[in-house]
């Protein structure tokens, strides 16, 4: 695994569109003539010695009016050529020991110092843009991802990712943690620039403070309130923003990302197409692709894909690199204090939910029980859950010896009763991915997640006593909850349904590639995803044909529909009975375009056995 991520890093540094970005041509130039001089003065320039400034290219010189130029500058082709929001050219601004290749234009800024400006780039009504010899650029920054105080940091570069992020929090070796600051040092070294970049059509609009910033191709920066210490990547397409109000330093800002609506981002890394808007607030983190924080606080956390926190909630200490799950408003995801330090921490799991009000108490663990819900104001407390697709919800009932904070837990419960979410959120994380450099696996049913799913169904059929409710020392893995005999039977029921659904579908997917009636007695090896799926069909229908299996498959995904759209109806049915006007605001489950959609793929199915079954049969 160690020799895999130095190959991928590796690849990244070679590939690196920042360091090709820092790697400017400057033209020597030429010394100004004495009526070049003269002409500059008489529209309103001024410098404390001519000798400085040098030209290059075209120059129009009444497009650089009423300006200072100190130290060394280079003027490059200030001429109105591109159609730029307004006229090309350099005005009413402070230019110090800067380069600036046009057309550009520059229009009451402050103090421009130690910048290279390439053509495009707009800047209206900024205050200091400066620039200090060597900085890293919001490069190195220390992330105390996992645990706040410490003890699974990493340094932060340009193109980092959440893949090695997460190989370098959770594999702790000195040997590969050892090569890696390895690697950031020269990294580090190799980014040193004397004077800072602002690539093509940059725009820099009322904004006071831009210092030590690398701003990629098509960047904004308007109406924020301070960029200091940050690497934006960004180009015409994938266009990244930090825009009214927004706060970002010692941060790195990927392709597509966006700071709005006085975000704070400080000491973090944004990865591409993630965002933090409406007071957000972004400290000591990793955001992966495609999530966003609004409103709410984020802080020393590994936070993956698709995550949805867009209201005030709080997320500490957390490491949920699979991401794809959701922070409900109130939720409180941060018990990491145990009053001695804050040095405790969560595994969130991919896709879990944390509802309404929620109080998690840390340490916590949930990597092994992925799309479970801690349902609305429910407290846990510190525990390892090991059960997928469970519910945590306050407790149904009192029970002899059971700790009034224990919680009752539904394993199953949301492929059983919230199908439609699950089979939804697929289709939704596809269509709204923006990510061009992330390789996403939006299959929920895929084998890490069935092995999980076996192994707690194992677990469920291995007690040794039939009781009325079970607790962690009568099935491991259920945590802090308790477990109702009714729930066991039924967790049991729907894993057997999910599993063997997927295996089944593998077949379906193995035949269309090789209508082989024997396909289930060869061993294929290179394809290891159908080797898994061939053993579960052989362990739980060992004694079925493969027409048998068809028409069972064929049973399996009408139930799949009936399920996703019950799952929809009873919201339908709850509403009615509270809203007067429900169904005439709402839209009903049969009318539901995913439901609608589920049911055609159904069909769809159905066909296709029916069409390789009479070829099977031929």
């Amino acid at each position: 695994m160690e020799r895999d991520i130095f190959l991928r890093v590796r690849e990244l540094y070679q590939k690196s569109e920042f360091i090709q970005g820092l790697q400017v041509e400057i033209p020597e130039g030429r010394p100004l003539e004495e009526k070049e001089i003269k002409l500059l003065e008489s529209l309103g320039n001024y410098s404390p010695d001519w000798r400085g400034v040098r030209v290059a290219g075209e120059i129009e010189w009444d497009r650089v009016r009423g300006n200072i130029f100190l130290g060394e500058v280079i003027l490059s082709n200030i001429v109105g050529k591109d159609p730029l929001p307004l006229p090309p050219g350099i005005y009413n601004s402070v230019i110090s020991s800067s380069v600036l290749l046009g057309p550009l234009t520059l229009h009451r800024v402050s103090l421009l110092h130690n910048y290279i400006l390439l053509p495009g780039v707009f800047i209206l009504g900024a205050g200091e843009i400066s620039f200090e010899e060597g900085s890293p650029m919001g490069n190195g920054v220390v992330l105390p991802l996992g645990i706040e105080t410490g003890g699974r940091e990493i340094r932060s570069f340009a193109e980092i990712t959440v893949e090695i992020a997460e190989i370098l929090t959770c594999l702790r070796e000195e040997e590969v943690l050892n090569q890696y600051e390895e690697f950031i040092k020269g990294y580090l070294e190799r980014i040193k620039i004397p004077r800072g970049v602002i690539r093509e059509g940059v725009r820099i609009i009322n904004t006071p403070c831009v210092k030590n910033a690398f701003l990629g191709r098509g960047s904004r920066v308007e109406n924020a309130c301070k960029v200091e210490n940050v690497t934006v990547l960004s180009n015409p397409e994938e266009v990244t923003e930090i825009r009214d109000g927004a706060l970002v330093e010692d941060s790195i800002l990927q392709w597509g990302c966006e700071v709005s609506s006085m975000g704070i981002v400080t000491e973090s890394v944004l990865t591409e197409h993630s965002h933090v808007e409406r007071h957000g607030k972004v400290t000591g983190s990793l955001i992966g692709p495609n999530t966003g924080v609004g409103e709410g606080e984020v802080t020393a956390s590994l936070v993956g894909p698709f995550v949805g926190f867009h209201h005030q909630a709080l997320l500490i200490a957390a490491l949920w690199p699979e991401g794809k799950g959701n922070v409900g408003y109130g939720a409180n995801v941060g018990s990491n204090h145990t009053s001695k330090a804050p040095d405790q921490e969560i595994w969130c799991g991919e896709g879990t939910f944390f509802g309404l009000g929620v109080n998690i108490k840390f340490p916590a663990n949930f990597r092994k029980a992925p799309y479970s819900i801690i349902a609305t104001g429910v407290t846990t407390l510190p525990q390892r859950v090991e059960f997928p697709f469970s519910l945590i919800n306050t407790p149904s009932r009192v029970l002899p010896g059971v700790s009034p904070a224990f919680n009752e837990i539904i394993p199953g419960w949301v492929l059983s009763d919230n199908l439609f979410t699950v089979r939804r959120n697929e289709g939704k994380f596809k269509k709204r991915n923006k990510a061009k450099r992330t390789t996403f696996n939006f299959e929920v049913l895929r084998p890490e997640i069935v092995e999980l799913m076996k192994e707690a169904r194992e677990r469920l059929q291995g007690v040794k006593e039939i009781k009325e409710f079970y607790l962690e020392k009568d099935i491991p893995g259920l945590g802090k909850n308790y477990l109702m005999e009714a729930s066991r039977k039924k967790a049991i029921e729907t894993y057997n349904f999910f599993i063997r659904y997927y295996a089944l579908m593998g077949m379906l997917r193995k035949l269309r590639e090789n209508m082989d009636r024997n396909l289930l007695d060869k061993e294929d090896h290179e394809d290891q995803r159908w080797e898994h799926e061939r053993k579960i069909i052989r362990e739980e229908f060992p004694e079925r044909s493969l027409p048998e299996l068809l028409d069972t498959l064929k049973e399996f995904q009408e139930k799949i529909a009936i399920m996703v759209e019950e799952s929809k109806r009873k919201d339908d049915r709850r509403g009615r009975k509270i809203i007067d006007d429900y169904e005439k605001i709402h839209t009903l489950a049969q009318d539901d375009s995913f439901v609608k959609e589920t049911w055609e793929e159904t069909e769809k199915v159905k066909r296709e056995i029916e069409e390789i079954k009479r070829h099977l049969s031929s």
